[in-house]
């Protein structure tokens, strides 16, 4: 436990340029290699029935180029995205807004352009889909300034971003089908392929081929409802591309959040998620089940589950909205660092 703090967003950089890497969540950073000296950032409100933080992602980038990391962020009353000024000392950091988006459910960083640069994507949903990209001046430092990209009217709850389709352009995954990006961002339009209907999807929707057949695959988890699958991408007799749906693990609910990677270092990905505490305050089905982490390993026909942490508040542990995984002591293993309503923690992997 690092924190008993409620925030559901924590991230990992180096936030005071010491080589060594830090815990960043909601007002506060927890200094490494220990984690145990505690900083103050800003003030944040408390809101949605005094359950919520305005916290609802913690992605690290210098975005003015001073050589400081700071974080973006944003949340879903004030219906804004903004990013943190790292000062560099111990005094609050400064608050900048990037734009009035409308409700943010959380937001990822993925290289939309391919140039190199992470943009920013919130996920707004029944609002357009849109990211921010980080302007830089003619010596290509960064601005402090981003421009903002439409790339379609309207999303749903659940995003996620990969090359559906081979061509080596990155496309976006909402809920009711995928964006295929134009050969030309600039002057291009997105084309929706409505192929499936995902509900009330997971951010990420991860986009990975899972059995090995040289085509893109989804793993998708209710953000809000019981479920976790992944789609099959496969193409019929016709040659028209259809989507299987296969289970992963249907007895848990709140599958919000996940990430994709080797947790066991045997050189194969594996799937990390688990179930997001009190998501809508406990009105989700199955929102007061007990607690779960998860790292679910593909045996080359299905996953295999196994458990990180499960059982009631206080010994079992959610994943929150946002979490991170990190080497935070050098040890060549990545662990999980998850926070959430149900706390701050650190999951460290031993490797065994």
């Amino acid at each position: 436990m690092i924190a008993a703090e409620s925030y559901e967003s924590v991230n990992v950089f180096d936030v005071n340029n010491d080589g060594k890497p830090d815990i960043v969540s909601g007002a506060f950073w927890y200094e490494g290699p220990e984690f145990k000296e505690k900083h103050f950032i800003g003030m944040m409100n408390r809101t949605g029935n005094g359950e919520y933080w305005d916290d609802f992602a913690t992605i690290p980038m210098d975005v003015n180029g001073d050589g400081k990391m700071d974080f973006i962020s944003g949340d879903w009353f004030t219906k804004e995205i903004w990013w943190w000024e790292n000062p560099g000392n111990n005094k609050a950091w400064k608050k900048h807004i990037i734009d009035t988006t409308g409700n943010v459910e959380t937001i990822r960083a993925w290289d939309v352009d391919g140039d190199g640069t992470m943009e920013i994507v919130p996920n707004n949903p029944g609002l357009p889909l849109k990211y921010f990209k980080l302007l830089k001046d003619a010596q290509g430092k960064p601005t402090g300034k981003f421009l903002k990209v439409v790339v379609a009217p309207v999303q749903g709850h659940g995003l996620g971003f990969g090359d559906i389709n081979g061509d080596g352009r990155g496309d976006f995954v909402v809920s009711d089908g995928w964006l295929e990006a134009p050969a030309d961002l600039a002057k291009g339009k997105w084309l929706l392929h409505k192929e499936f209907n995902l509900g009330t999807a997971s951010v990420p929707i991860l986009v990975e081929d899972v059995n090995g057949d040289g085509k893109m695959d989804m793993i998708v988890g209710q953000a809000h409802d019981y479920g976790l699958d992944w789609y099959e991408q496969k193409v019929d007799q016709s040659g028209n591309r259809i989507w299987v749906k296969h289970s992963i693990d249907p007895f848990n609910s709140q599958y919000h959040t996940m990430e994709w990677c080797d947790i066991d270092n045997d050189g194969k990905m594996e799937l990390i998620t688990g179930k997001r505490y009190r998501a809508h305050n406990g009105r989700d089905p199955g929102g007061n089940d007990l607690l779960g982490l998860y790292y679910y390993k593909w045996n080359g026909e299905s996953f295999t589950k196994n458990v990180i942490s499960y059982g009631p508040l206080g010994e079992g542990k959610g994943t929150g909205l946002f979490f991170s995984i990190a080497d935070l002591h050098n040890t060549g293993r990545k662990d999980i660092i998850v926070a959430g309503k149900d706390g701050l923690y650190v999951f460290y992997n031993e490797g065994r």
